[in-house]
């Protein structure tokens, strides 16, 4: 427990640094210099697409072409005379571009993650796709919103790359710097071949799904797309032609995964006021059933997530999931856990406060599934994987917390228990509460998930991703948020949706040889 401690600390010592803080330790991150290039990838298991050669990629130019000696002169016009604003580019992209698109997944989600304020008459609006300037701003990046959208970036993200392997061994071209000799190669070499580029894959990809998922950041999104393109450029790594290709097909394995979106029924999630009022009659006769403890009450959030449509596993399996019910609000068991959560309340040490500060992951963060993605890229670094292996382990870290965020709204909306301070206003909370039933816990679950497939991912870490899903757990506990019977129930659905997760990795080819 000591050195789990520990390391929340010091962990919370980077969170609550300023921004410049964060900024300086993610350019530090080493250029992408994978020690497999996994060339077999088009070979493994894609979620959507089911035959590359549905895309458009037109041939290459010919190496001896006008058109491709224009593109390798604008490679070396830019390098005469890179400035310190453009080495600084060339650096951050470096990194990787699943692993800066997914930072940029985070700040997005982290902005939005704004509840809406109350209008005079005491309602609360609602944000609208339809109108997402409109106050309020669509999204509101919750964790089940959020959960959803790091799942659809990912996985579009890796069907783009899967696809893209497909036509780089057609086509065979290879990289500039390769032939032309007097183009610098200013990031590591690679053996792939270079037609389509990896990187405008992976940002057509990107910036198709992030304009459907937050589209008051259109502007802000194809910046980054634009700033990726040539740093791709500046680094020798890609002519013009390459990087047109790979973002035309990236942007169409995305029209795939858009046209899911619009028909997972996230849209609704939302319910209806006749919808709200009907959840409690879920509850039997004589048992407290959950109610907002904001002023006004706020609508619950999301009753209908329960309905959208999973990646990992079908409908019917939402449900199969379920845990049984938690204990009744008037036997002793129930009482006893809220005391526990009462004695935490009024017993706030030190370390329970670093606990559930590091954990909180409330309005204006990136959300639970964000913070799993922050750890894992931090652990996939130390892995030199290749491009199309971040992206492989991205969608399935977080179909599994998308999937996960479903099962916990099923369960949450199905038994519609109180929160604990509700049922004794004498518990005051660390950190907000949430508005939405507490059986089970969110955090459990999301960390569960993430914990059982990052532990499949990298055995040798031991139980680190355990321990730490454990923790986050506890924080919720010790927080005020939720009883023991949340938590570990949670854990547990959590592990049964990381699993399937699991298994779908050990049956998509990735792992042969490796």
């Amino acid at each position: 427990m000591k050195k789990y401690i520990l390391y929340i600390a010091a962990a919370m010592l980077a969170v609550t640094s300023c921004k410049k803080d964060i900024v300086d330790r993610t350019t530090q991150y080493p250029a992408l210099a994978p020690a497999n290039e996994d060339l077999n990838a088009d070979t493994w298991k894609p979620v959507l697409i089911t035959d590359p050669t549905v895309f458009t990629v037109a041939a290459p130019d010919a190496i001896a072409s006008p058109a491709y000696v224009a593109d390798l002169n604008e490679i070396k016009g830019y390098q005469r005379s890179l400035n310190s604003d453009q080495k600084a580019i060339i650096k951050y992209w470096s990194a990787g571009a699943v692993l800066r698109w997914n930072e940029i997944m985070r700040d997005l989600v982290a902005k939005h993650n704004v509840a809406p304020y109350q209008n005079l008459d005491g309602t609360y609006p609602a944000p609208s796709s339809a109108n997402p300037f409109a106050y309020p701003q669509f999204p509101f990046s919750n964790p089940p919103y959020a959960a959803r959208a790091y799942a659809y970036v990912s996985a579009a993200q890796y069907d783009a790359l899967i696809a893209a392997y497909h036509f780089k061994k057609q086509y065979n071209r290879s990289a500039p710097y390769v032939n032309d000799p007097t183009v610098q190669a200013l990031i590591p070499k690679s053996t792939l071949p270079s037609y389509p580029s990896e990187d405008a894959v992976v940002s057509g990809a990107s910036v198709e799904m992030m304009k459907l998922l937050f589209p008051t950041e259109i502007d802000y999104i194809e910046q980054k797309a634009a700033e990726e393109k040539i740093y791709r450029i500046m680094a020798g790594a890609n002519v013009r032609g390459e990087l047109d290709a790979g973002e035309s097909l990236g942007k169409q394995v995305a029209d795939v995964f858009a046209a899911r979106a619009r028909t997972d029924k996230a849209g609704a999630a939302i319910g209806t006021p006749a919808y709200w009022a009907s959840l409690q009659t879920k509850v039997a006769p004589g048992e407290q059933y959950w109610i907002s403890l904001e002023v006004p009450k706020r609508p619950p959030m999301l009753p209908l997530f329960t309905k959208v449509k999973p990646f990992l596993f079908d409908t019917l399996t939402v449900v199969a999931l379920r845990p049984g019910p938690p204990n009744s609000t008037n036997s002793d068991a129930f009482k006893k856990e809220t005391a526990e959560v009462l004695y935490y309340s009024q017993h706030a040490t030190r370390a329970n406060q670093a606990l559930v500060a590091f954990w909180a992951d409330g309005i204006g963060t990136y959300t639970p599934p964000g913070h799993w993605n922050a750890i894992a890229a931090d652990e996939f670094v130390k892995q030199n994987y290749s491009e199309v292996r971040w992206a492989r382990n991205f969608a399935l870290l977080n179909m599994a917390e998308m999937d996960a965020a479903i099962v916990c709204w099923d369960t949450k909306y199905a038994y519609f228990n109180p929160r604990p301070s509700q049922v004794d206003d004498a518990i005051k909370t660390l950190t907000g509460v949430p508005n939405f039933p507490a059986y089970s816990s969110g955090h459990s679950n999301f960390s569960g998930a993430a914990a059982t497939f990052l532990t499949y991912l990298l055995p040798d870490r031991g139980s680190k991703f355990t321990d730490m899903a454990n923790q986050a757990a506890l924080s919720r506990l010790v927080g005020g948020i939720h009883t023991r019977q949340d938590i570990n129930v949670g854990l547990t659905t959590g592990n049964e949706v990381g699993q399937y997760a699991v298994n779908r990795a050990k049956a998509d080819g990735a792992d042969s040889g490796n």
